[in-house]
């Protein structure tokens, strides 16, 4: 599968002066060592894989030096391959399992710089925020990798040729062939079933089938609930559980904002505050904060409080909720389904590196998202289906007059003037 990503690794292999080692961050199966050891096969020499979780006898090697040269001497003799700096990739899979692995890297910013190191962990944001892990600050460049977006999930279809199409219409706002508006929804439709978990779209690649993706979702969905028991005491992984099961429900309501007390009844900020913030640091859910006014600085009008919890795959979303495929599919008036869009928008727009905000007014109006592009104030609306007409989206441009605002829903491009026109499936372009 062709990521997004793999342009920013060649970029980091390719820097001249001043490269660092690379720290591959994202939730558990969504292609980390997939992509570094396919960037290794067809960008290196050879490549050296090490699994620190898996292979505890070598991570313990690392508790013996951090001298990078000696490190290259144990690696070398583990794994019988000759490891030359600028030819070799060193892949240091799991370094969450290795506090002293993940400080080697600090040694081999300062004292080996010509060797490729990328290191990658599927729950790091959660160990580091550990108070005993020493983080390499400032001696390591981070990227971070999520699930397929849309776009990603076309070209592993082999429809690169739509997407081209699709980027093309959005630069325009001139309306898609119809043939091709309606290909374009069914495959987006479709990507709301199996999301954008690797495993999943290889399934339904491979069987053409919107069935075989299901087993991986729910071996996916069992291994958050694992990684919940194995890298959180006990008391909080209970805490952690019942935060992510609530994330359907909560998605459910009228008014998506998180409430504790749908996770338990009772349920405070103080008892659910880190069990939320461990669902984010592993990538599991994505948070959505709520700003009272959307003006530049976005981030200075932030409410701490108030926020959305999203589900970071949509596919494991639908399955997680019991959405039935047929629903999805027809594109019926299931009123869940307004929750699984606003999720899928959620997602392409963390894969596009963008910060999740939406905006409310007193109660009164409420805009699902907003950004700060370069500056500008973005609105956006997302509509479910090809029915259009809102009244938040009308107030948020006569408050803010902000520089662009762009309603998401299932009609083609087009534009009012003061509102453009997107379809759902062209949020990767955004």
């Amino acid at each position: 599968m062709d990521r997004h990503i793999e342009a920013k690794l060649l970029e980091w292999k390719e820097r001249p002066e001043g490269r660092k080692p690379l720290v591959l961050e994202g939730a558990r199966q969504v292609g980390k060592t997939f992509i570094l050891q396919k960037f290794g096969e067809e960008h290196f020499a050879n490549t050296v894989y090490v699994n620190l979780e898996a292979n505890q006898p070598l991570a313990e090697l690392f508790g013996e030096s951090l001298e990078p040269e000696r490190i290259i001497r144990y690696l070398e003799a583990a794994t019988g391959e000759r490891i030359t700096a600028g030819e070799t990739l060193i892949i240091l899979d799991e370094i969450q399992s290795s506090e002293r692995a993940l400080t080697s890297l600090k040694y081999f910013c300062e004292e080996a710089p010509a060797y490729h190191v990328a290191a990658a962990g599927s729950l790091l944001g959660v160990a580091v925020n550990r108070s005993e892990f020493s983080f390499p600050v400032g001696k390591i460049e981070t990227l971070k990798l999520c699930p397929l977006n849309f776009e990603e999930f076309l070209w592993a279809l082999g429809q690169k040729a739509l997407a081209e199409e699709i980027r093309a219409a959005y630069q325009t706002l001139e309306p898609l062939p119809a043939a091709l508006h309606a290909k374009a929804t069914e495959l987006y439709r479709e990507y709301l079933i199996v999301g954008g978990m690797p495993a999943a779209v290889n399934a339904f690649v491979k069987t053409q089938s919107l069935l075989a993706p299901e087993d991986v979702q729910s071996g996916i969905l069992s291994s958050y609930v694992a990684d919940m028991a194995k890298y959180a005491s006990a008391s909080e992984a209970v805490k952690i559980r019942a935060c992510f099961d609530s994330i359907p429900a909560q998605l459910a309501k009228e008014n998506h904002k998180f409430q504790y007390k749908v996770a338990q009844r009772g349920g405070t900020s103080a008892i659910f505050g880190v069990s939320i913030e461990w669902l984010k640091l592993a990538g599991i859910a994505l948070k959505c904060r709520r700003v009272s006014e959307a003006f530049e600085p976005l981030s200075v009008y932030e409410d701490p409080a108030a926020f959305k919890l999203y589900l970071g795959d949509v596919g494991l979303l639908t399955l997680k909720a019991g959405m039935s495929r047929q629903t999805i599919l027809s594109g019926g008036g299931n009123t869940f389904m307004g929750a699984v869009t606003e999720n899928y928008v959620a997602e392409e727009l963390t894969s596009s590196g963008r910060e999740l905000r939406y905006w409310e007014s007193k109660g009164k109006a409420e805009l699902d998202f907003v950004l700060q592009v370069q500056g500008d104030i973005v609105g956006l609306e997302v509509k479910k289906g090809d029915h259009v007409r809102s009244r938040s989206l009308n107030e948020f441009t006569k408050t803010y007059k902000p520089a662009r605002c762009l309603r998401l829903s299932l009609r083609n491009f087009g534009s009012s003037g003061e509102v453009d026109s997107v379809p759902l499936y062209a949020a990767f372009c955004i």
